[in-house]
């Protein structure tokens, strides 16, 4: 991965300020695809599986090592993220369910 070489300060405050808009962007495409699969789903013990989340929280540790990046943030940002997102994939769950 590569950055563009910044000249000035506001320069590099306008590239994180940019970096930081496709960030919360893509988080909300990921909880977006998390409220699709509460669909897929058929009961509610299936919603936190612990396998899929360690398998997750591994695979995005492995890519930030590779990125010279702190696993340990990555880990705390993905645990912090999961933990809303599985609110969220129940709340879409039970909604999916009563209808």
């Amino acid at each position: 991965m590569e950055i563009t070489k910044c000249t000035t300060l506001e320069e590099a405050r306008e590239k994180i300020d940019s970096v930081d808009e496709k960030i919360v962007a893509l988080i909300a495409e990921r909880n977006d695809y998390i409220k699709e699969i509460a669909h897929f789903k058929t009961c509610i013990e299936e919603v936190k599986e612990e396998e899929r989340i360690n398998a997750v929280i591994s695979k995005v540790r492995e890519q930030a090592i590779s990125l010279d990046l702190s696993p340990n943030l990555i880990n705390d940002l993905y645990v912090r993220m999961i933990d809303a997102m599985v609110e969220s994939e129940i709340a879409e769950f039970n909604n999916a369910k009563s209808h």
